[in-house]
């Protein structure tokens, strides 16, 4: 029996399956989801869906271990002064995401364990360096801290979130508007799809297009007549890709093999209400005491539905075949060392005991302070700082202190307001 007839036959019978109502979470009232998202974002822990907020920009969070009805007054994470535009948890920190805007920026948000009692409105950290609106967020899939960016500007930006610096800038690449962004498995390239309809392989670090203007395709898959844009959520472990049309109300799976005719049709799982967009559980959050394969969350005008996807196996032992090592959430390079030149593959953990998601980690942001950079040695100007009325000195002197004192109390006040908000969470779960 080939390699090819051996994976269908693993996944031939795949089920598919909408969660029970109450599974869902409903009537997201505090806004309806835009037509702008063509997706939400979801981690072991976190489900975030772009939502409308009077004109300004804001995304809801809610935690996965609780389902079922949204209160209106749930808070949400806002500070954009434009809609947002793309969101993207980072791979190596359940609790970090990142948002884009059509005000140019993007902000790091750092998402508590528990319900917050208020709108979150400070991010970690705010990137600028688009000239126009950010459509298009990737985190870099092994390298700690490292974001990718595209705007309207044509332009895409690499950054080290850590720091708040500009790794590299491809701003000569693309002549026309850029659709989508995507590493590869070690974060080595990237694919990009452009408006001039051209498929480009990029080395970032090189700034160099190595292939586009592919002759022919290996496989051209017919699908239908629907003008809807296709949503492809691909996963390597098991080499099914899933399309998920935005306005249509099925998801079509495929498995890829590396042999002719390389595309195989498996099955099309159907429902009665399209999908406004299509959210993508990675694989360690999946349960595999039910042999699930995968798990979708369908975005509907008022309720956010999760689908299942299952292999039926009579045994209750672990199915080794259907779950492989597996990204896990630690990174395998820091940011300098990938800018470097180094690249190395996602660091797997085994999917055998289940995943437990890791405690809160904290992303902390060490900026350059520009007054820690010492001026170049070497002979003394006429009118240099040292030169300076001993009166101007002191101030500024008075003035830095002032600063850090300041800084000092406001680092106080919000840890005081976090544990005040802990205690009242507490005795809001006590009261239940």
């Amino acid at each position: 029996m080939s390699r090819r007839v051996v994976r269908q036959s693993k996944f031939r019978h795949v089920f598919g399956q909408a969660a029970k109502a109450d599974q869902a979470y409903e009537d997201i009232r505090v806004s309806k989801v835009t037509w702008d998202s063509s997706f939400c974002a979801v981690n072991p822990k976190f489900l975030a869906i772009i939502v409308e907020a009077g004109g300004g920009g804001a995304f809801i969070v809610l935690p996965l271990a609780k389902t079922g009805r949204v209160d209106k007054n749930y808070p949400l994470v806002t500070g954009h002064t434009a809609p947002v535009l793309d969101i993207d948890w980072c791979p190596h920190n359940d609790n970090v995401i990142a948002s884009a805007s059509d005000d140019t920026t993007i902000m790091v948000w750092q998402i508590p364990d528990y319900t917050p009692m208020r709108n979150i409105t400070e991010p970690i950290i705010t990137l600028e360096g688009h000239s126009k609106r950010v459509g298009i967020l990737s985190w870099h899939p092994t390298a700690r801290n490292v974001l990718l960016s595209a705007g309207g500007d044509n332009v895409i930006i690499i950054w080290n979130v850590g720091t708040g610096e500009v790794l590299l800038s491809l701003d000569d690449m693309h002549p026309d508007v850029i659709h989508s962004v995507c590493w590869n498995s070690n974060g080595s390239l990237l694919a990009t799809t452009c408006k001039d309809k051209t498929l480009r392989i990029i080395d970032p670090r090189k700034g160099q297009v190595v292939a586009n203007n592919f002759e022919e395709p290996v496989a051209l898959q017919e699908m239908d007549t629907s003008n809807g844009v296709l949503l492809p959520f691909y996963d390597p472990d098991s080499s099914i890709v899933y399309l998920c049309g935005k306005g249509d109300s099925s998801i079509r799976y495929f498995e890829i093999t590396d042999e002719p005719p390389f595309v195989h049709y498996l099955n099309t799982f159907s429902s009665k209400e399209p999908q406004r967009g299509m959210g993508f559980m990675p694989k360690r959050g999946l349960d595999v005491s039910k042999c699930e394969i995968a798990r979708f969350y369908k975005l509907h005008e008022r309720k956010c539905e999760p689908i299942i996807m299952t292999v039926p196996r009579k045994s209750d032992l672990f199915q080794d075949d259907l779950y492989p090592d597996t990204p896990g959430p630690e990174p395998a390079l820091e940011a300098d060392e990938w800018l470097s030149g180094q690249d190395a593959e996602p660091v797997l953990i085994s999917l055998r005991d289940g995943y437990v998601p890791p405690k809160h980690r904290e992303l902390r942001v060490t900026k350059r302070n520009i007054l820690d950079v010492r001026p170049p040695s070497g002979p003394r100007r006429s009118q240099s700082a040292s030169d300076a009325p001993l009166s101007q000195q002191h101030t500024l002197e008075t003035l830095l202190e002032e600063i850090k004192a300041l800084r000092e109390r406001v680092q106080a006040q919000e840890q005081r307001i976090t544990a005040l908000e802990n205690m009242l969470c507490e005795l809001v779960d006590g009261t239940d």
